[in-house]
């Protein structure tokens, strides 16, 4: 029952994972399971973290493994964090990797063009 925090769309031929609400402990698992299923054949895919409103060490572990596998499949991948908000604050205290992060949709798009 994951319709709650994680929705599908599509952005050109990018996968588009919309994530909202609190990502923990309790959920992060299911997010995950519901994100691998979709994700299989997609070649690009733009996580949005902008709506999340509280990410925990065991998002932040969710995100790291899916940024992980995927691009260890060729798959290029960017989260779009916001400019401010609570993702952006806790992957940036985590010490995230910049450089799969973008402050919107539009952008995130532009740069797996590129």
């Amino acid at each position: 029952m994951t319709d709650q925090w994680v929705s599908f769309a599509k952005l050109g031929d990018a996968e588009v994972i919309s994530l909202t609400g609190e990502i923990d402990l309790a959920n992060s698992g299911e997010i995950g399971k519901a994100i691998v299923s979709r994700i299989q054949e997609a070649g690009k895919v733009l996580i949005d973290l902008t709506t999340v409103s509280f990410l925990d060490s065991a998002g932040v572990r969710l995100l790291d493994a899916l940024v992980g596998d995927l691009e260890s499949h060729g798959k290029t991948t960017r989260l779009v964090v916001g400019e401010h908000g609570a993702a952006r604050m806790t992957l940036q205290l985590c010490a995230f990797r910049e450089d799969v992060l973008t402050t919107d949709l539009d952008r995130a798009a532009a740069e797996l063009e590129s």
